[in-house]
């Protein structure tokens, strides 16, 4: 397996990782709710701000 490939292929995980997390959140609070803390990560990580204390945190 390539570099490239394997890059890929974890950038493939986190997207069904955040797909998951998106369909969780919609379940619970609504698509409002979901885009809304989608968008404020988003701008947290354009602004290089922290984004809580599970910011540095991995999970296996």
């Amino acid at each position: 397996m390539t570099s490239l490939d394997t890059t890929a292929e974890s950038k493939d995980k986190f997207f069904e990782e955040i797909a998951a997390l998106a369909e969780r959140m919609i379940a619970e609070h609504g698509r409002e709710f979901t885009m809304g803390a989608f968008v404020l990560a988003a701008r947290f990580i354009a602004e290089k701000k922290d984004l809580g204390k599970h910011s540095l945190e991995t999970t296996n």
